[in-house]
């Protein structure tokens, strides 16, 4: 089937960082545009993200709409429309003390954060994010998270992440995945030096396909945008992955078709088809 007559896709799902935001972290007025056409039509629209729900407000405000989200590379279903966590998935505390003991051995002078859940977003009961001394932000964080490497692990976690500035995170994958014996799931989402533990088996394909059942849409009426090895289990759910033109190779392999970069509008560009 040729790409200009693909099937009217029943469910749009997208990636933000990289994908569905240009770069300066903004939804362009086109690909505003291109979503509200299709969120008009009645197809459910959903952001699959690495990203907590805490981070979701920016692009809820973006796109002057609040979609259900897949947040935390699949351990989280959130409803930003009503800020209400609706499942989550997390590892236990005895798991995160040994991936702990496990990254510090593989990967000398690594820094640690846990991702943490409440039952809403900005749920204060705990704290959501917190960080050992040694752990770097890989992007600008304002919070100062710094907390005992004892309450890093101290309570249940939708993701660990493990930091090590100066050393890609594909060579961080290759050092520590053959070793995590089944215990959580590693992916990443920069090449920055980071890289991400989550539940077994939890990726955004399973958060995705969570979603869809909900909205009762078969994997193959699904279209779905990525740019990075955390998005390849999604794009291969999907009945047409797309990957953006600036994605990692990982991404673009895993991928039916290569779209235009993010800066480049690249997601309105394939809604389009079906939405202008």
């Amino acid at each position: 089937m040729t790409l200009s007559h693909l099937p009217k896709p029943k469910m749009v799902a997208t990636d933000v960082d990289g994908t569905l935001i240009d770069h300066l972290e903004q939804v362009t007025p086109r690909t505003k545009a291109a979503v509200d056409n299709l969120i008009a039509d009645g197809v459910p629209f959903v952001l699959a993200t690495g990203r907590p729900p805490r981070w979701i407000d920016p692009v809820v405000d973006g796109l002057g709409y609040a979609p259900l989200c897949v947040c935390g590379n699949g351990a989280v279903i959130y409803d930003s429309a009503n800020d209400r966590i609706l499942a989550s998935r997390v590892l236990d505390v005895d798991t995160l003390a040994w991936l702990a003991d496990l990254a510090e051995g593989l990967l000398p002078g690594c820094g640690l954060a846990a991702e943490r859940i409440g039952a809403t977003a900005h749920d204060a009961a705990t704290p959501q994010f917190v960080s050992s001394p040694e752990y770097q932000h890989a992007w600008l964080n304002p919070d100062d998270t710094a907390v005992s490497r004892a309450e890093v692990i101290a309570a249940p976690a939708i993701k660990m992440l493990i930091r090590l500035p100066g050393v890609s995170s594909g060579d961080m994958r290759t050092i520590l995945e053959p070793r995590l014996e089944g215990r959580a799931d590693l992916t990443y989402s920069t090449d920055n030096g980071l890289i991400e533990l989550s539940a077994p088996g939890v990726t955004k394909a399973t958060g995705l396909a969570s979603v869809a059942q909900r909205l009762g849409v078969q994997h193959n009426a699904l279209i779905a945008f990525g740019d990075m090895p955390n998005d390849v289990p999604m794009l291969r759910l999907a009945g047409h992955g797309v990957a953006m033109g600036n994605a990692h190779p990982e991404a673009k392999a895993a991928a039916d078709e290569v779209a235009a970069a993010n800066h480049e509008d690249g997601v309105a560009q394939v809604l389009e088809r079906w939405w202008a």
